[in-house]
């Protein structure tokens, strides 16, 4: 696992995290090195590993490290603690290590998101952390943050997750000032509860090299009005589930529509590619899950129920933004806002001391 001059470390792969682990999150692994050329270690039970390798004939091809444990999909926070030996734990140890330079997981978000707080820790002076999805919007998609990281936060909070969203939309979108926008019940500046107003008139001072658009409202969530829209965990995760339950009956509804008479079925087929490309960019498969951000590492966050297409989807995105230097854009964007009341920036605060490590892993094992 030695670093590639000029490349990240490999990528390392909860295999058994996801409601269809560890045969899904494999061969959405597989398909990742052989089409894409991310280079991967999976993390896991090393003998079911194994198998679900040999099916795919590529035993030998991809690293291994052993974990005893997993989180199981219904546990929550405390199996950070429960469970210290697990593959989401171990995942972690590597990138600390330098051993890996992201995680990929399909498992329970609580579980992953304490897990990785726990052994990675907060990035010095982020507050929180925020999970950052994209919205399939065009011309190119929206980076909504946070999905439910943290659901209680303040308006300082707020004006870091606009941060780490800028950091994110400069790599995975490519934007040099992406305009961000705050998701509240009205465009106008004094709409919202006391956080949101708080954090309007943070955004708006002009101090921290953020793009600030304004408000937004939840009708402007697939508009593509802004490149990144803030909130707090709460309000983005209902809003993003909301979301996902009105695209999937949408769909339903249109198919269903396409195949009620012989016409219809004339008219879809002549439709066939523009809707094929629309299925593909509303399917959440295509954008390879949530990224957890203000770590001291990378962590990506697949839905439990991810098919292998949406497994290797989440490889290439970590991947990318390990390329991209996530965590260095993150902690500089994140200077810019670290400013007192009257204007100074504090003294660096010092590091907090490391937690006991759990016993170094196993070296990786290459069959």
């Amino acid at each position: 696992m030695n670093r590639e001059a000029g490349g990240p470390a490999p990528v390392a792969v909860d295999t058994m995290g996801g409601d269809h682990a560890p045969g899904v999150v494999v061969a959405g692994a597989v398909a990742a090195v052989r089409e894409h050329g991310v280079r991967l270690v999976l993390v896991g039970q090393a003998p079911r590993i194994r198998r679900e390798l040999d099916r795919h004939g590529v035993v030998g091809e991809i690293p291994i490290v052993h974990a005893d444990e997993a989180l199981d999909m219904g546990e929550g926070a405390l199996a950070s603690w429960r469970k210290p030996r697990s593959s989401v734990a171990i995942a972690c140890h590597l990138i600390k290590q330098g051993q890996a330079s992201a995680l990929v997981s399909a498992g329970s978000t609580a579980g992953i998101v304490a897990t990785s707080r726990l052994r990675l820790k907060g990035q010095q002076g982020v507050l929180r952390p925020a999970i950052a999805v994209e919205l399939p919007t065009l011309p190119r998609p929206t980076v909504l943050l946070d999905a439910g990281a943290t659901a209680d936060v303040k308006p300082e909070t707020l004006l870091q997750f606009a941060a780490l969203g800028t950091a994110y939309a400069r790599i995975r979108l490519g934007l040099a000032r992406p305009r961000v926008g705050l998701l509240t019940i009205g465009a106008e500046p004094g709409k919202g509860d006391k956080v949101t107003r708080r954090a309007h008139e943070l955004l708006a001072s002009g101090h921290h090299e953020i793009e600030f658009a304004g408000n937004v409202e939840g009708h402007d969530l697939l508009t593509g009005a802004v490149d990144v829209i803030v909130t707090d965990g709460f309000t983005g995760n209902v809003a993003l589930k909301t979301m996902e339950g009105t695209v999937r009956m949408a769909f339903a509804e249109l198919r269903s529509a396409m195949t009620a008479s012989r016409t219809a079925r004339v008219g879809a087929l002549l439709q066939r590619r523009r809707l094929t490309e629309l299925r593909d960019r509303l399917d959440s498969d295509t954008y390879g899950g949530g990224v957890l951000l203000g770590l001291n590492g990378t962590v990506v966050i697949a839905h439990g129920s991810a098919r292998a297409r949406a497994i290797t989807s989440a490889c290439v995105l970590a991947h990318a933004l390990a390329a991209g230097r996530i965590v260095d854009r993150i902690r500089e964007q994140v200077a810019l806002t670290r400013t007192s009341r009257f204007g100074r920036r504090p003294h660096p605060e010092p590091e907090p001391e490391p937690e006991p490590l759990p016993e170094e892993p196993p070296e990786p094992d290459p069959s």
